[in-house]
């Protein structure tokens, strides 16, 4: 049975799948989706919950793989586009989660920011927490806060916008948009860190993903296509 290579779910576009193995798949996920825990499921955007529905209906992108277990083993933001990996066992989340957890995993982004880098690379180490007084947002705090760091290179500029390349060692929430927020730097349209710019949408897309394999110990490197992101800002 010919397998589709995008998965299908309602009231969206067909999504595509970038990679695929007996242990692993990943997609490129649009902007809009949350991965939210699955006792949300009053909220629509929960893809983790979307997906779980969709193979208990036997869609045939899930059943023509034979699939029975499909679980996210990363976040991404809700408005972030790009490589989310997924794990098709209980054994293989597991193996994820100490790929990710050992930083083992190569994370690549694409950034979009309001104004020019003083430098051609830099890394930040700001240590992050969650900020009590305002839901869903994080901030620096160098006492308390976890550590994060990220690697930043700037690639070129278009007008007032400018395009960042970031590597993310570590992967605390919302980290690649406070650390450029810091750095003077603040995504395009990143409205929690920065401000909403008219007719733009958050400028962060994961564009590849790298590791190896824990049952393989076979090289595996992920990329998503950046053509049509980088066209939305006039790269």
């Amino acid at each position: 049975m010919a397998k589709p290579d995008f998965i299908e779910l309602p009231d969206c576009e067909p999504i595509p799948i970038l990679y695929e193995d007996r242990s692993a798949l990943a997609i490129d996920k649009p902007r809009g989706w949350m991965l939210a825990p699955v006792s949300w499921q009053k909220t629509s955007r929960n893809l983790q919950a979307a997906i779980e529905s969709s193979i208990a209906g036997r869609d045939f992108w899930a059943r023509s793989r034979g699939l029975k277990f499909l679980r996210y083993v990363h976040r991404l933001d809700a408005d972030t586009s790009g490589i989310l990996l997924f794990a098709k066992s209980h054994g293989a989340v597991e193996r994820f989660f100490e790929l990710f957890e050992g930083r083992k995993m190569e994370k690549t982004y694409l950034a979009v920011v309001v104004g020019v880098p003083q430098q051609k690379t830099w890394t930040c180490q700001l240590k992050l927490a969650p900020d009590k007084k305002r839901f869903r947002k994080m901030k620096v705090n160098g006492r308390f806060g976890k550590e994060a760091e990220t690697h930043f290179r700037f690639l070129e500029t278009r007008g007032r916008f400018s395009l960042i390349e970031a590597k993310p060692v570590t992967g605390r929430t919302h980290q690649i948009r406070i650390h450029l927020a810091e750095s003077g730097l603040p995504i395009v349209s990143d409205e929690l860190y920065g401000k909403a710019e008219n007719n733009f949408q958050l400028g962060l897309r994961a564009v590849r993903l790298a590791y190896v394999d824990s049952f393989t110990k076979r090289r595996v490197e992920i990329h998503a296509p950046t053509e049509k992101f980088l066209k939305e800002y006039g790269f």
